[in-house]
């Protein structure tokens, strides 16, 4: 199919596009159930449009634990609907809808207790395992494994001998949550959504109590538009109840943020070969391969401060560290920590104080007419959520409309890559690239490798390593800003790659050339570049700084000290 092309001709032409006529159905929000939702509408048929205020994944959805998972730990709970549909989820992914970018991770669980434990917690994997093969989408994982204290500490020698007394180790799946979601949007422009970034909906137009369009702002070019479509769909996570109020009425619901850190740490800084799930007095532990690093989380804490940028503050860090340790050999300093970030999750919100005890399910609402409202759940269900919404919004359409259709629509780069990957060593021959490089490159984009590749063969250079951060190539950095949406160095650097926590300089060694590469396809001049560098040395004196306080309250207005980019 036509690959859709998202580069700033493309954003100028769909805002356009949008203004013209009437749509469908107006999305506003661009998270994994924003895109989801476009990418559901559009392929049923309708007419649709997606505003984003910043960029794609900007908020939650680029700072989650990058984890597709059936949620084993509401086993427990009981809430076996729950885990049944992020189970089926999670095989469709990984099999049929983004190969390319959902891959199975063991995880290591240690057991403390003698007899009853293994006995407990083996049910729960087995059940785990089992209801996933019942969806007839679990075949693509192992299955768990039941480990003696010796065989476990062969497997995660990291692990300090007298933290258990052995270990089961069960399989779960991962991807990077910001990618996924660029590729998701890219889809949905593939399939005719007019997507824009960047775009802020200031007010909605009303007609008596009806909703039947948004004013947008254009935060880069300057200027207004009035979208109108018959139906609206606010997917604005965290946001939910400050856009709900443009309407003036009183939602249905409340969406509470709860804050979430993780820690990014060199691979060589904890020895093991598999993930590691441990129990919290308030949660659950993960700590996660992520490539040449390890990422662990999370947190689990009530936030009501700035919810564009939330602060991680070294309270929340020494927790983090202290909980780990208790379990290896090695204890980690602050001084390995490579990155640190921090994120909100969206939760509906109930009569418990406890942020971990409000719900993880998702609601659908119709508040007034022409606006649906959708809130709540999790990343692995955003697909589930993105039907329910659409389903909704169809309601007020006096249209007969198709079913859905997403169990059945791969994301970009899913189709041909399983025959690219056999490939690998000749894609590699012909560029002149390292077998590595190529099987970064299909495990990010998938077929639209090939794309990357291009940029390459029209100019060598490109298929050579940013010098700071010499896992991408400058290549992935041009066709970010060309092809994927990024408008300024922070998408780049924190969203369409991951130099922002992979690096122990949070990307400021590799600002200037990232930008400099940038600049031809964005039209920057020296300007230009030389504000975005400083706006992204800024951004990470500020992050510094306020991972430095000693609560929320100080973390949030250190973090506060560097204001967003403002385009010339």
């Amino acid at each position: 199919m036509r690959t859709a092309t998202l580069g700033p001709a493309q954003r100028a032409e769909s805002l356009a596009a949008m203004a013209e006529r009437e749509l469908d159905v107006l999305v506003v929000g661009a998270g994994v159930v924003g895109a989801g939702t476009a990418l559901d509408a559009v392929t049923r048929g309708l007419s649709t449009g997606l505003v984003e205020a910043r960029d794609w994944a900007s908020g939650t959805s680029s700072r989650s634990s990058k984890l597709i998972h059936g949620g084993l730990r509401y086993l427990e709970m009981l809430d076996f609907a729950l885990v049944r549909e992020a189970l089926k989820e999670r095989g469709l992914l990984l099999e049929r809808l983004a190969p390319h970018l959902v891959k199975p991770v063991p995880f290591l669980y240690p057991l403390q207790h003698k007899g009853w434990e293994r006995l407990y917690a083996g049910s729960g994997v087995a059940l785990y395992d089992a209801m996933s093969m019942a969806r007839g989408h679990g075949r693509g994982l192992p299955i768990h494994r039941h480990l003696s204290r010796t065989h476990a500490l062969r497997v995660a020698p990291a692990l300090k001998r007298d933290a258990l007394v052995g270990a089961l180790q069960y399989y779960d799946a991962q991807m990077d949550d910001a990618r996924f979601v660029a590729t998701l949007v890219r889809t949905a422009a593939a399939y005719g959504a007019q997507v824009a970034n960047r775009a802020r909906v200031t007010s909605f137009i009303r007609e008596g109590e009806r909703v039947v369009g948004a004013r947008v702002q254009d935060v880069e070019a300057g200027g207004e538009y009035d979208i109108r479509a018959k139906q609206i769909v606010n997917a604005t996570g965290v946001w939910t109840d400050d856009t709900q109020s443009m309407v003036g009425e009183r939602g249905q619901f409340h969406v509470r943020a709860s804050k979430g850190i993780h820690l990014v740490v060199p691979k060589d800084r904890i020895h093991s070969t598999t993930g590691l799930i441990l129990r919290t007095e308030k949660s659950v532990l993960f700590v996660i391969p992520w490539g040449r690093h390890w990422i662990i989380g999370t947190t689990d804490t009530d936030w009501d401060l700035d919810k564009a940028h939330p602060a991680a503050s070294s309270a929340d860090i020494d927790y983090l560290l202290e909980h780990v340790n208790s379990v290896l050999s090695v204890p980690l300093t602050r001084d390995d920590v490579e990155g640190v970030f921090a994120g909100l999750r969206p939760l509906l919100a109930g009569e418990s104080d406890a942020t971990s005890k409000l719900s993880r399910e998702h609601t659908v609402a119709h508040p007034v007419p022409g606006l649906v409202v959708v809130a709540g759940g999790k990343y692995t269900t955003y697909r589930v959520m993105a039907k329910d919404a659409v389903d909704e919004a169809v309601h007020g359409l006096d249209l007969r409309v198709a079913d859905s259709v997403t169990e059945e629509t791969p994301l970009l780069g899913a189709e041909g890559y399983h025959a690219l990957w056999n490939a690998r060593a000749r894609i590699a021959e012909r560029t002149g690239l390292h077998v590595v490089r190529v099987e970064h490159l299909l495990n990010r984009y998938g077929s639209l490798a090939e794309e990357v590749l291009e940029l390459v063969a029209e100019d060598p250079s490109l298929g050579q390593p940013l010098q700071a951060a010499d896992d991408y190539l400058r290549a992935e950095v041009v066709y970010a800003a060309s092809h994927e949406g990024a408008r300024h160095l922070d998408d780049v650097l924190t969203r369409r790659t991951r130099i922002s926590i992979e690096t122990f300089d949070r990307g400021t060694r590799s600002a200037r050339e990232a930008a400099e590469l940038m600049a031809p396809v964005l039209g920057w001049d020296k300007d230009q570049v030389e504000r975005e560098v400083q706006h992204y040395e800024k951004r990470v004196e500020a992050e510094r700084e306020s991972q430095r306080q000693p609560d929320d309250l100080t973390a949030d207005a250190a973090r506060l000290g560097a204001p967003d980019i403002v385009p010339k």
